[in-house]
């Protein structure tokens, strides 16, 4: 390496590690602040580390039975949604990296359309009303099923498939569903992966359309229980909560809501970083 490389190298080390801190750190404070007693967060005490550890912010959320409806329900949407959208994203890109399908370019152009211009919400809210979807988990889910941005990505990774593998299970007497299920699908673990990341962190923090969607309390999401809390104080009632409160810090209180919705969705990135990595660089590199 020449001079200016690892000078390089230095600086690119430096920036990145600064830009990791800058996201980092806002988070390790919500968790100390979150663990910490009243008195230090009032005194304004609390920087990346608890003072006056204590559990009871998270006691208390955590008696609350409306947060538990909301991560049930957030849950839900998370795993079935993000399967759904897996599914028909990869139905719909695999069709249309093959150059032998009809019509292909102006089903293209047609997602390309949707990505560039948008439904406005009163369209949208009646269409959701006709298909008798309001006050559903499904509001949540069908209307957001295929990405457009992801089904470009998707369609790259599929365009970079050997075709002599599938023009070799062609000739074995493999259909086309056979060979999307059998050959396409398991080939595609790092685009799936990443695809995967991208819509179930989407489907978490789903709130402006539970907000226009959803006005039963049975099937708010978690993001909307949450954003109750944060702005508007709105605790669980009972005689434990009333107890609890009045040691309490209510901005303990949000730092522990905020850290029980966020945290779920950080402890899957570890079991899927190596896809991930890979899926990052789908497209990026021709063959």
């Amino acid at each position: 390496m020449t001079k200016g490389q690892k000078w390089f190298n230095v600086f690119n080390m430096l920036l990145l590690g600064a830009i990791g801190l800058s996201m980092v750190l806002p988070f390790v404070h919500i968790i100390a602040q979150s663990l910490s007693d009243a008195v230090a967060i009032n005194a304004g005490q609390v920087t990346f580390w608890p003072i006056g550890f204590t559990l009871g912010s998270y006691k208390l959320i955590l008696q609350d039975p409306s947060i538990w409806i909301g991560f049930r329900n957030s849950v839900t949407v998370t795993v079935f949604g993000t399967l759904l959208n897996l599914l028909l994203t990869a139905m719909l890109a695999y069709p249309l990296s093959r150059p032998e399908y009809l019509f292909r370019r102006a089903v293209l152009l047609m997602v390309l359309f949707t990505l560039v211009f948008s439904a406005p919400l009163i369209p949208n809210y009646l269409l959701i009303k006709e298909l008798h979807l309001l006050n559903t988990l499904w509001a949540l889910m069908i209307p957001m099923a295929i990405s457009a941005f992801n089904l470009f990505v998707m369609r790259s990774f599929f365009m970079n498939l050997p075709n002599e593998l599938l023009d070799s299970a062609k000739i074995d007497g493999c259909g086309e569903f056979r060979i999307f299920w059998k050959i396409v699908l398991p080939l595609s673990k790092p685009a799936m992966a990443t695809m995967g990341i991208i819509y179930a962190v989407a489907h978490w923090n789903r709130y402006a359309e539970a907000v226009f969607y959803v006005s039963d309390r049975r099937w708010i999401p978690l993001q909307v229980r949450l954003r109750e809390i944060v702005f508007t104080d709105q605790y669980g009632q009972s005689d434990v909560t009333s107890e609890l409160l009045v040691h309490l810090s209510p901005e303990g209180i949000k730092m522990a809501v905020i850290v029980v919705a966020t945290l779920p969705i950080m402890l899957v990135y570890p079991f899927l970083q190596k896809h991930f990595i890979q899926g990052m660089l789908v497209g990026s590199i021709k063959s």
